[in-house]
């Protein structure tokens, strides 16, 4: 080991994950360790984890296996395991995967130092602290690049969907005051960064358990108050967006008219076994609401296939209400039964295969629909972002139409390099892609 250890961090899962990640490197750094991308060359490797659905717990403990395998060429490397997976399965981590030094919750980001310095030492520690404490306001190095940025504004969920794990991860909903969020958006923009994104299990509840009443709409006036160009929401609950938001929403001109509202189904009864609150109808009539008031407004959801209950004909609601709502982004996932939430419990569950199918047969009509959705620009200018360059120099980036790594990119000639804003003239379509040429310098 040299004088300096050296850490690699490896982050895996959702933005908020990302956010913890960039946390701990940040107490990292100021403690005084180095840091590379490869964990051949590291002393200590860090994982943070996803454990959200099977997919995720796979990908979590395949990157531990892999990254043990490593000790072929780096005997002395130490392997800890952070994140929900550490939180969820900290017995089962220690028990089966012997592999692992050191085993850190949720709740404990903030203990990294000392984790790092314990597995140095040898030791086997695990930490998994209280995780619907109050949440501690950690410094933060961002990772994402020059240009854009996660804003986390809460943690936790109250919601208690029956099919979702994320109470019993990251505990009950805490939001930050709204000062520590408005300090940390002003020195990210101070950095130049162009978009900010706004993120939570649940924006739309920000500062009920603070405040006492929603305080999201006042939160994005002051945020649109900065140097920023854009300003992105991720995720909105339907029961919790109010006239006042829309309002908001639809004068400020830095919010992108882009809103990700996961709604995960549009039958009745099967919104009632899911836990969601809202209806079919509430959810067609909010949706109309939306695109009534806010010119422009582009839609994102998820949705799940196969809940247990889930028959051709709630499954061809479904799809109906897909075809008829032409929803422009959307996400669509097979159902997980995960073990201690109610849903997994719940009798006539369709095979995995079948809920499969159905993800495909959504993803299908979906299909469609952006396709047509992204013709819709062919000849039109767009404002576009510019995140980064193709190994042949020609630079990609997104519009506000677009979220980063869940959404398309834009590919065009031009001279624009990463962090800057240009117009684009979009010329052709690549399967979702859009083409286009800068306008301009």
């Amino acid at each position: 080991m040299s004088e300096t250890p050296t850490v690699a961090l490896i982050s895996l899962g959702c933005p908020k994950n990302l956010v913890n990640s960039e946390e701990m490197l940040a107490l990292l750094q100021e403690a005084g360790y180095a840091f590379t991308p490869d964990p051949v060359q590291a002393d200590v490797a860090v994982i943070n984890t996803c454990a959200f659905i099977e997919s995720a717990k796979s990908e979590a403990i395949e990157k531990i296996l892999e990254t043990a395998a490593l000790r072929e060429e780096n005997p002395e490397l130490k392997i800890i395991v952070a994140g929900c997976l550490a939180q969820r399965y900290q017995k089962e981590i220690r028990q089966e995967l012997p592999e692992v030094d050191g085993v850190l919750g949720t709740g404990s980001c903030g203990e990294i130092v000392d984790m790092v310095r314990a597995v140095l030492a040898g030791e086997k520690p695990s930490l998994c602290r209280n995780i619907s404490a109050p949440l501690a306001e950690l410094p933060r190095a961002v990772s994402t690049g020059p240009c854009w940025a996660y804003l986390r504004i809460a943690e936790g969920c109250d919601n208690r969907c029956a099919y979702c794990v994320i109470p019993s991860l990251r505990g009950r909903f805490r939001s930050r005051a709204m000062e520590n969020v408005l300090a940390e958006a002003r020195m990210l923009a101070e950095a130049g960064v162009k978009e900010i994104i706004v993120v939570a299990q649940d924006i739309t509840r920000y500062g009920t358990d603070l405040y006492g009443k929603r305080r999201l709409a006042d939160l994005l006036v002051e945020l649109c108050k900065l140097d920023v160009r854009w300003i992105r929401l991720h995720y909105l609950y339907p029961e919790e967006i109010d006239d006042e938001l829309i309002d908001v929403i639809a004068r400020e001109e830095k919010i992108v008219k882009y809103l990700d509202i996961p709604i995960q189904h549009i039958d009745d009864a099967i919104l009632r076994r899911m836990n969601r609150r809202g209806t079919g109808a509430e959810i067609r009539a909010l949706f109309r609401k939306l695109r009534e008031r806010i010119p422009g407004l582009v839609l994102r959801t998820s949705l799940i296939t196969g809940l247990p209950g889930e028959g051709e004909a709630e499954f061809e609601e479904l799809c109906a209400f897909l075809r008829e709502e032409k929803i422009e982004r959307a996400g669509v996932f097979p159902y997980s039964p995960e073990e201690g939430t109610p849903a997994a419990a719940m009798p006539d569950r369709c095979t995995t295969e079948e809920a499969e199918r159905r993800a495909q047969l959504c993803m299908d009509i979906q299909a469609d629909v952006m396709d047509g959705f992204a013709e819709s620009f062919l000849g039109r200018e767009l404002e576009v972002l510019c995140m980064g360059e193709e190994d042949d120099g020609t630079p990609w980036g997104r519009s506000r139409y677009d979220s980063p790594d869940i959404d398309s990119r834009v590919v065009f000639s031009g001279s624009a390099a990463p962090g800057d804003m240009v117009n684009v003239k979009i010329t052709a379509v690549d399967e979702g892609e859009l083409i286009g040429e800068q306008i301009g310098d």
